[in-house]
Formats: structure tokens, sequence, C-alpha cells
């Protein structure tokens, strides 16, 4: 039961190739699929995602999770994009985007971060399980995290994906990366007004937006938009406010 689990992935390798001008090997797609098996399987006990259907899986966590590297991918790669050592997945929930990414970048180190310690449990084992050696595990809250002498100004990427506002979201991230470190956040729709309003916080929090990538998905056609945030200053030391006021009261 358990390979014929991983069997219904689909490899769609053209259409990585098409969209994102990247595609799996062999041995990257023999992982995705194993992802897709332990969390199918693991679901029954945890609550890591309500999207199990295999290419509505394929989708909206293993593409929507490497559209957000898209600018890695690109033959002429823009003159702004950072080297990357250390990334941080805030929020990664069930893996994503942190472990798709760590089986596509494998010389990054990986940082899972959630609240949820059964669900950082879960990852570490399947890391393990993986041999994902590229990939460490944080059970907390990121407003804790931020404040952390071990992460604060750290990392040179951060992805957020699926947390919240705009606002709250860069406030979870720009204390994490060191100077001209970037964070990608995952958006669905975007307008001007959120923009108007995004700016502001990004003044607050040293950072500046570099470029918004619109995407379509694949499968779905749905709207999807990858913010792209590089931190240009030092972040105030007030900053993230205490737990749950990035969330209640976005900048």
């Amino acid at each position: 039961m358990a390979e014929t689990i991983a069997q219904q992935l689909p490899v769609n390798g053209e259409i990585w190739h098409q969209t994102l001008q990247w595609q799996p090997s062999e041995s990257q797609q023999a992982l995705f699929a194993r992802v897709y098996q332990g969390i199918v399987e693991a679901n029954r006990q945890v609550n890591l995602t309500r999207i199990t259907e295999p290419a509505e899986f394929w989708e909206k966590h293993l593409w929507d999770s490497l559209s957000g590297l898209a600018p890695w991918f690109e033959p002429e790669k823009p003159e702004w994009l950072p080297t990357v050592k250390r990334m941080i997945d805030i929020g990664t929930g069930g893996g994503f985007p942190g472990v798709p990414v760590a089986i596509a970048r494998p010389t990054w180190d990986i940082t899972l971060l959630d609240s949820t310690r059964k669900k950082i449990a879960f990852l570490e084992t399947l890391c393990q399980q993986l041999d994902l050696s590229n990939t460490s595990f944080v059970a907390d809250r990121a407003e804790s995290v931020g404040r952390d002498p071990a992460h604060r100004a750290q990392y040179d990427l951060a992805m957020v994906r699926a947390v919240g506002p705009a606002s709250t979201c860069a406030e979870y991230a720009l204390p994490l990366l060191k100077k001209s470190g970037f964070a990608v956040l995952f958006r669905g729709q975007w307008t001007d007004e959120e923009e108007e309003l995004f700016m502001g916080a990004l003044d607050t929090l040293g950072g500046e937006l570099v470029a918004i990538c619109p995407w379509e998905t694949p499968l779905s056609q749905g709207k999807r938009h990858c913010l792209y945030v590089k931190k240009i200053e030092k972040t105030d030391k007030e900053f993230p406010r205490q737990i749950g006021m990035p969330a209640k009261h976005p900048l």
C-alpha cells in the first residue's frame, strides 16, 4: 500500500521545465514521492494538510513551494539575487516550502520552524528517513525565535507561506535576516492597496520590496504572487513584538 501511495504522485517534468525552468532529477522525484507518502500516512494521526489528492498535492505543495525559488532557477539570474547558505521556513506546517527546497537545493542549510511540536517531530523523523542532512528543526513561536541571538540576523533567506498578512510575515522574517538577506513572502491575490500598506511596514522593519512575481498555478490556474523583500537596514530591537501582537495588530 505504501508503495502505491508514492507511485500516485505525478512527475510532470515538462510542466516543471516550462513554468520554472527547472525539473527534478530522478532521485529528487523519488524524494518528492516519499514526502507525499509520508505526509498522507502521518496525516491520519497529525493534522498536516487537507490537500492529499496526488495532482493537487503536486501543484499546491510541491510546485507552489518551489515557485518561490523561480529567480534562482533563471539562466540569467537577477542582479539582486542573494547567495544563500542558510534559509529558514517560518511556519512550515507540513514542511512547505522548506522540505521541497531542501530537496531542490541540497547545498543550502534549511531550518524548519513551527510552533506545533507534533509537526516538527514528524518533520524531523521524515527528513531523517529521507536522509536530508541539510535540515534542522525548531519548535517555537516566530516572535521568540526572532529575539534569540542564535537565530536573529543569522539567515540569508526566509520564506513565509500562508501565515498571515504580508506585514505580519515581514515582522516575523526581517529580524531573522542578515543585512542584504531576502524574505520571500507567498501571497494569493495582491492589490495596490495591500502594497501601499505593506510599504509602511517595511520602512519600519528596515526592508525594501525589490520584486513582485505574479504566477498562475499550472493545473488549476490559481493566482499567486511572490514578494521579494530585501533587508536594507538593521531591524529595531523592539521587533518582532510580543507573541501574538504581529498577527493581532499588523504594522
